[in-house]
């Protein structure tokens, strides 16, 4: 039910459409179909202004007027690029998140509450002056008492409550859009405002934010291509965090940094494999590194602000990404489309050879471009857009990541148009695989089990004995049976018998000898990495050995 604010929010949404010309976009639903003929005597449609000639930018210019909220629905519908048309999407890109600041002294008294004290009790400095303003918070800039220099970062007042109603909004539109508007149940508007409403109130708890600053600086901490500034946890609160000031040229500035003798090429084949790295070294990604949160220090290294969005993929998820990007550097088309069918991305129904045909027309025209040319970002919009035909389930990690490549893919080719992406992350994803399946991971994935079940392991000699016992009793049982019938499938009774309780023993043997080695530990005797595969071998061999005494049981 649509309350009198609500109703009054619904008819100014309505009313700027209809501004932009986008009078279609309702008129054009089967609800209003019938009131087609009103738009054409309408006042509004005989003296509006003129407008631009193209539907994107009506769009944009639209969700502009809108307001911030919508304006940053704008940005991240423009990631799904598998719902929209091309050139829709390339322009919701171009929305700029400018909202005009509000006032320092009411940013000043929300710190002190959150702090409980006054501003100046932490701080020698406060700029009432906004160093920046976008739609969901503000920062100032300051100094501690101990001189360090910092910025506060503090959410608009009200802002939840106007993300709320705004959100209400968005829902009944896409209801609306799902049951009227032919292409609403493919599209699924009301899953995608779902996925804006997770994104934008994680984007509300700064803590959450800072947590995510510092788990990426803690992986980048020495590296020189990339810094994460500090966060100071002691005025950082859920409203309110405090943050390392940085200095660096925005990354969009080229001419400056050219100035300052920075390395073009350095600067984009280190930004691929920052991407790269986060993704399948760390399993955690930055996935807002458009141009506006990234700084460059003269040295070339980079400066990342900004972590209210970051993504994260399974075990399995990096995996089947890794080959599937090798398979089609390879045009190993059925092996993309058996791994998007293995790794559950489409239904298992799945026919794989008409899966092969559909991916094979959409790669071939991109490799008759040269290496350089070849966008990896698009290939994986198209990708998914095929994947989409075969009713692939949105997968919002993957979306995210799309996203990222396609920000880190553009800020790349800016820097440096002739970056071969391909040619920068090919033998990283290699490496990566390798590290994966060959004896190096594993032996790293079975430290990481034995640490899960560590405790546990001490009680593996009595659980042994506890089967072997099970098995005497049963063995002593089948042997007394056959005692009182000597036919033939006594005889036979017995030899299972016996047979499941060698095979038990040998198991119980082989865990108990693996678990003796790992509690005597490695030493001079006995290697760290031949001590882990001894011990693996030996509690992989025990329970193949249990399970086919199960089995014949």
């Amino acid at each position: 039910m649509i309350g009198p604010r609500e109703a009054l929010r619904l008819f100014r949404i309505n009313w700027i459409l209809l501004r932009h010309g986008l009078d279609e976009v309702i008129l054009a639903t089967h609800l209003f179909r019938p009131l087609r003929w009103v738009m054409y005597i309408s006042p509004w449609h005989w003296f509006r202004r003129d407008l631009p000639t193209s539907y994107p930018v009506r769009v944009r210019l639209a969700l502009e007027d809108l307001g911030p909220i919508f304006v940053k629905f704008g940005q991240i519908l423009s990631t799904r690029r598998d719902l929209l048309p091309d050139d829709l999407a390339v322009e919701l890109a171009k929305l700029q998140d400018r909202v005009p600041p509000f006032d320092g002294a009411e940013a000043r008294a929300i710190i002190e509450k959150a702090w409980g004290c006054s501003v100046d009790d932490v701080l020698d400095e406060f700029n009432p002056i906004p160093l920046a303003s976008a739609s969901i918070a503000q920062v100032h800039t300051g100094r501690l008492k101990n001189g360090t220099e910092v910025v506060v970062k503090v959410l608009r007042p009200g802002i939840e409550r106007t993300i709320r109603g705004d959100l209400g909004l968005m829902y009944t539109v896409a209801h609306l859009a799902e049951r009227y508007w032919k292409d609403g149940r493919r599209l699924r508007p009301v899953d995608v405002v779902r996925e804006y409403e997770k994104t934008i109130y994680d984007e509300l708890d700064l803590q959450r934010e800072a947590a995510n600053a510092s788990l990426l600086r803690r992986n980048w901490i020495h590296s020189e291509m990339l810094y994460i500034p500090e966060v100071y946890w002691d005025w950082t609160r859920p409203g309110v965090m405090v943050m390392e000031r940085i200095y660096g040229t925005p990354v969009s500035d080229v001419a400056r940094l050219k100035a300052q003798g920075v390395s073009m090429k350095q600067l984009g084949e280190r930004g691929v494999e920052i991407f790269f790295t986060q993704v399948f070294r760390d399993n955690f990604f930055h996935a807002d590194m458009h141009p506006g949160n990234i700084f460059v220090e003269p040295s070339g290294r980079y400066i990342s602000i900004d972590f209210g969005i970051v993504g994260t993929l399974t075990t399995e998820d990096q995996r089947y990404l890794a080959e599937n990007l090798l398979a089609f550097f390879e045009r190993d088309y059925r092996r993309v489309a058996e791994l998007h069918v293995e790794s559950g991305w489409v239904p298992s129904g799945t026919r794989v050879d008409e899966f092969e045909s559909a991916i094979r027309t959409v790669s071939e025209p991109i490799f008759e471009k040269p290496l350089a040319e070849i966008s990896f970002g698009h290939f994986l919009v198209r990708l998914f857009q095929t994947a989409r035909r075969f009713d692939m389930e949105i997968q919002p990690q993957l979306v995210l990541l799309e996203k990222t490549l396609l920000n880190i893919e553009g800020l790349g080719r800016q820097l440096y148009p002739e970056l071969d992406l391909w040619t920068t992350a090919k033998p990283y994803m290699e490496r990566w695989m390798k590290d994966q399946i060959g004896v190096v991971g594993l032996l790293d994935r079975t430290k990481k089990n034995f640490i899960s079940v560590a405790d546990q392991t001490p009680e593996i000699p009595l659980m042994a004995y506890r089967i072997l016992s099970t098995y005497d009793k049963r063995l002593r049982a089948a042997e007394a049976g056959s005692l009182r019938d000597h036919g033939r499938n006594g005889s036979h009774d017995t030899a299972n018998s016996t047979s499941q309780s060698v095979r038990a023993l040998g198991g119980a043997t082989v865990i108990v000898c693996g678990t003796l080695v790992l509690l005597l530990g490695p030493g001079p005797w006995l290697p760290p990495t031949t001590g882990v595969a001894l011990v693996a071998g030996c509690y992989m061999l025990g329970a193949l050995l249990f399970f086919s005494a199960a089995r014949q049981a």
